[in-house]
């Protein structure tokens, strides 16, 4: 177990060091060091911004658009999908319209969205409405592949209720939702910061990557873009080691 983590350390590792031979390459085959800064300058402003507490409010406003809508979508997501896996006809009713949820591109979404409401709600409501399909469908997915005789073992004694949603379904399904929860959150993050960015929002990761942009800070970009892959990785990872911690005591 030890070796297999070490190796897995190991290839993420290696991996990190693709993208930045991949950069680097793009540097000289452009010939545009302001657009591929090399990686040491990246580096520097990696570790420049981790030491500015400014940088941690932008963090925090990202963050919290990320939770609500994942509190959102997930309350949604889950509601539809359950909807979905116990009722055929529930399924084929709602399937058009997660299909144009998941189709939509996401600029026409947000725009549409901009139109209708503040542009403060902007992040919530459209990283929201991506994210229900993802949810509702691992959802939905999850009832389907639970085992029937076994359910029907558990209705011989009580009909479905809260209770048993709770305590039957959602466990069984716990696979299906967790995998549904690494991709909403990786998606979440790349949604949020692109919203922030378009409607302008203040003291926010996409409202910072944008001023870096306007004036040529490309190192700064990447550098966020740094910040945003170890969100995903804390927001991801750890959880999933402190289930297995509790699991295994």
């Amino acid at each position: 177990m030890e070796n297999k983590k070490a190796s897995d350390t190991l290839i993420f590792c290696l991996g990190i060091l693709l993208i930045a031979i991949l950069i680097q390459i793009l540097g000289v085959a452009k010939g545009d060091s302001l657009v591929f800064p090399s990686v040491i300058e990246i580096l520097r402003s990696f570790f420049h911004l981790l030491c500015i507490p400014k940088t941690y409010n932008l963090i925090f406003t990202t963050l919290f658009h990320l939770f609500v809508s994942l509190i959102v979508s997930s309350l949604i997501g889950i509601f539809l999908g359950g909807l979905e896996g116990l009722f055929p006809f529930c399924r084929k009713v709602f399937t058009p319209l997660m299909i144009m949820l998941r189709s939509i591109p996401m600029i026409v979404l947000v725009v549409i969205i901009m139109v209708l409401t503040n542009y403060g709600r902007v992040p919530y409501i459209a990283a929201s409405m991506i994210l229900v399909p993802l949810i509702s469908e691992a959802t939905a997915e999850g009832f389907l592949r639970i085992d029937r005789e076994l359910i029907d073992v558990y209705k011989l004694f009580t009909n479905f209720n809260i209770r048993v949603l709770f305590s039957v379904y959602l466990p069984l399904m716990a696979g299906y939702l967790k995998q549904a929860y690494v991709n909403a959150v990786g998606m979440g993050i790349k949604i949020i910061v692109t919203t922030e960015y378009l409607v302008q929002t203040k003291n926010s990761l996409g409202k910072a990557i944008y001023s870096s942009a306007y004036f040529n800070e490309y190192a700064e970009i990447y550098a966020y873009a740094l910040i945003m892959i170890l969100i995903v990785i804390l927001l991801t990872k750890i959880p999933m080691l402190i289930m297995k911690k509790s699991l295994s005591k």
